[in-house]
């Protein structure tokens, strides 16, 4: 089975998967878009209009407004993977992401997710 590469996925259909995820926890659409605001510094509203759009995941982190200098911080496994091991930057802002979904759907207050 051939391997997929995330990064030319549509970012809509990723981020409605990590939403889901979220939700499925009992977590907000917004406590999503607020850990990818921190992560990226794209507004909440330019995340709807770029949902709408068919840029693709890579995309949407290559062209981020601000990648938060705080994101080394995070640290841990996503599907058995260490996000501060990965070495191609795109992937592992990716693995950022997905890092703080995770800790959201875990129960994490936001508060100190966004407090690294």
């Amino acid at each position: 089975m051939p391997q997929v590469d995330v990064t030319q996925m549509l970012f809509a259909k990723l981020y409605a998967l990590l939403v889901n995820k979220a939700q499925k926890k009992g977590r907000s659409r917004q406590e999503v878009d607020q850990v990818t605001v921190w992560l990226t510094g794209y507004t909440p509203e330019r995340i709807t209009e770029l949902e709408q759009s068919d840029i693709s995941y890579g995309d949407f982190f290559r062209n981020a407004p601000a990648i938060n200098p705080k994101c080394a911080q995070i640290t841990g496994k996503v599907c058995g993977v260490r996000v501060e091991d990965i070495k191609d930057p795109l992937m592992q802002q990716i693995r950022y992401l997905d890092k703080l979904v995770d800790e959201l759907a875990k129960g994490k207050m936001l508060k100190n997710i966004l407090e690294r």
